[in-house]
């Protein structure tokens, strides 16, 4: 019927009463944003790598540096009072890896098993590392060391303070 104005009433076709959906919408978005900054925050706390683990991947992070002839990797694991055999300091480390490098074209290192042994933020890492270098398919020198490391957890990183090979 053109014209003819009629009377439509609107009902609520929701879980709520009419009136209380908005409310009760509001309600439960708030709950579940605070659940889910709760998750996200829980999620962040547990990603972050366990001591040990954090240990391990550094040591292995710096034999593979070496291999790669990366001085710069290398060292960013070095605290900055770094100490090594015989009074090595930082740069000195540095200065040796360099002539090793510059004798042998190829470098290689391979890590016997880890010994971690965690002090609250310092810990010990012993290990047997033995190494190669040459200039083709076989290595021209072999060697396998006993290597005791000290490390310093700063910052959130773990830096090696020290290292004796013998």
């Amino acid at each position: 019927m053109p014209g003819a104005s009629r009377n439509l009433s609107i009902r609520s076709i929701g879980a709520y009463p009419s009136g209380q959906g908005k409310a009760a919408q509001a309600a439960f978005r708030a709950a579940f944003t605070c659940l889910l900054a709760l998750a996200m925050a829980l999620a962040a706390g547990c990603a972050r790598t366990p001591p040990e683990q954090a240990l391990r991947e550094a040591v292995a992070a710096m034999a593979e540096a070496a291999e790669a002839r990366d001085s710069e990797a290398l060292a960013s694991h070095l605290a900055d009072d770094f100490a090594g055999p015989d009074g090595m300091d930082r740069e000195r480390l540095r200065r040796y890896l360099a002539v090793v490098w510059l004798r042998n074209r190829e470098v290689g290192v391979t890590l016997g098993p880890l010994d971690v042994e965690l002090l609250g933020d310092r810990a010990k890492v012993g290990f047997t590392a033995a190494t190669r270098g040459g200039e083709g398919l076989l290595p021209d020198s072999a060697r396998v060391y006993q290597v005791e490391t000290g490390w310093r957890l700063e910052g959130g990183e773990w830096k090696l303070i020290s290292a004796d090979w013998r």
